[in-house]
């Protein structure tokens, strides 16, 4: 079935556009992946935000077994992989580890294997971290160099690839 990956910097459009991209009469399952952080007013209030720009008929699944919800038929937003790479970090302890926990990368793997193989429609978010200043820490190095090969990973196997610069979309595949 049909993948779009949609990259793009911080407040580029990209998760407006991937919305766009669906027909509204479609039902969707909208697999968001930011993590709720209690008592994070901020961070709540973005995803509120993100929420009141969906269509009602949507279907959201917070912080989702992606793996699973791409194996079931119909169709399937995931914004962003950016946040769910911070959770699969999160989950391996990989932050301080040297090298990276071998489980990332077998995470990643089934993650990629489950877009190439979807049962049904596709469309991701994700960012795009490695056009800017080299990080300072090594958990940000790590952190932008794991998202650049998810990334790259990803766009191998999907059908388009679009970045937002500005909000304006450059087809790349």
């Amino acid at each position: 079935m049909p993948a779009t990956l949609v990259l793009g910097g911080t407040r580029s459009g990209k998760s407006a556009h991937a919305e766009g991209l669906l027909p509204a009469d479609v039902p969707v399952r909208y697999c968001a992946t930011a993590r709720r952080i209690p008592g994070d007013a901020e961070w709540d209030a973005r995803i509120a935000a993100h929420v009141a720009r969906r269509p009602a008929h949507w279907t959201t699944v917070e912080d989702p077994d992606l793996v699973a919800e791409l194996a079931r038929p119909g169709t399937v937003m995931v914004d962003d992989l950016a946040t769910w790479l911070t959770g699969v970090l999160d989950d391996a302890h990989a932050w301080a580890a040297r090298p990276t926990p071998p489980q990332v990368g077998r995470t990643v793997d089934a993650l990629v294997g489950a877009v190439g193989g979807a049962a049904g429609t596709v469309v991701l978010v994700s960012a795009e971290v490695g056009l800017g200043v080299v990080p300072e820490t090594r958990a940000g190095r790590m952190f932008r160099d794991e998202l650049g090969a998810l990334n790259a990973a990803l766009a191998a196997v999907c059908d388009e690839v679009v970045l937002l610069v500005a909000g304006l979309p450059l087809r790349l595949k």
